[in-house]
């Protein structure tokens, strides 16, 4: 089956000012060096960038780039998206389908909203998902740490089984394609 790789939202304006997220710095080394070996092995990376108008993600503003230390390389694809949904009013699903992608490997930021969101809409549409489980992050809330959200997610995303396509949560490292 054929794979791709999605980051989500890895931006300034959700990664450089303080409080950063959890592990902020080696979730975007995780993500780097995932989407180096998945180049490497020729599978597809595409960016996926939330713009939001008259706000810090305001298509073109300083805070809508992706994170610096992000590597984006010549051939990866940019989508933007306006929703915690990657697929929805995107052109992702047609892209995907295009490339005959059947897998999908996804990381970025925030675990609880884009990337939990993009994550479920994927399987429902058929896709099977990676959660690249510690390469996605987010920040602390009032009910839960940023370090319990993630693990949250690692362990019950994958108990959704009502959609067919299986859904893991797997460490970036031991991640194959």
């Amino acid at each position: 089956m054929r794979a791709a790789v999605l980051t989500i939202d890895v931006q300034t304006a959700l990664f450089e000012p303080p409080p950063r997220p959890f592990e902020a710095d080696a979730v975007v080394a995780r993500i780097n060096d995932l989407t180096r070996r998945a180049r490497a092995a020729g599978v597809p990376v595409l960016h996926i960038q939330h713009e939001r108008p008259d706000s810090a993600l305001a298509r073109g503003s300083s805070g809508w780039q992706f994170q610096p230390a992000l590597h984006i390389a010549a051939g990866d694809i940019i989508m933007a998206k306006t929703t915690p949904d990657a697929f929805l009013r995107t052109e992702l699903q047609a892209w995907l389908n295009e490339h005959g992608i059947g897998r999908l490997i996804i990381c970025g930021y925030a675990s609880e909203f884009c990337v939990d969101t993009t994550t479920r809409r994927a399987a429902a549409l058929g896709f099977e998902v990676v959660l690249a489980a510690d390469a996605h992050t987010t920040h602390d809330k009032l009910h839960a740490s940023a370090a319990q959200i993630r693990a949250h997610h690692n362990a019950t995303l994958p108990g959704i089984t009502s959609f067919g396509p299986l859904i893991a949560a797997t460490p970036s490292a031991a991640i194959t394609f």
